[in-house]
């Protein structure tokens, strides 16, 4: 488990590096996506469903990305969208595809978990940019 959350601090600042974020936001973006992976694996490990831990995994990723972005003086999206990345049901999309192109019966399996992860993700998304903005103060 150890390897699978530095891999993703990995991807994530790689990630960073062909977005062309600054690297003074780098670190701690990639620190957001191995928190997030951390989180996911963690529930998982408990036994949700997949939606179920991209959902838990999604409000500890934005909630981090929030803070972060206040603390620093910087766009949410610049820990949000890469920290994101490695909850980002690729897999599933593959399958989706593969499964399209080959007229599988398996079609509508992959669809809906899908579905299922990428609006957890966003519902999550959602959820948390809704409290930070209803509880800060309005500037003048």
């Amino acid at each position: 488990m150890l390897f699978k959350i530095i891999g993703a601090f990995i991807a994530v600042v790689a990630f960073c590096i062909m977005i062309e974020l600054p690297k003074k936001y780098m670190v701690q973006a990639g620190l957001t996506g191995m928190i997030g992976w951390g989180v996911y694996l963690l529930v998982d490990i408990i036994g949700h469903r997949v939606e179920i831990d991209a959902l838990i995994s999604a409000l500890c990723i934005a909630t981090m990305s929030h803070i972060l972005a206040r603390v620093l003086k910087a766009p949410v999206s610049n820990f949000l969208i890469p920290g994101i990345l490695p909850i980002v049901p690729g897999g599933s999309i593959y399958r989706c595809a593969y499964a399209f192109i080959n007229e599988s019966s398996y079609l509508s399996t992959y669809m809906n978990e899908t579905l299922k992860i990428a609006g957890s993700i966003a519902l999550a998304i959602f959820f948390v940019d809704s409290v930070f903005k209803l509880h800060l103060p309005k500037r003048k």
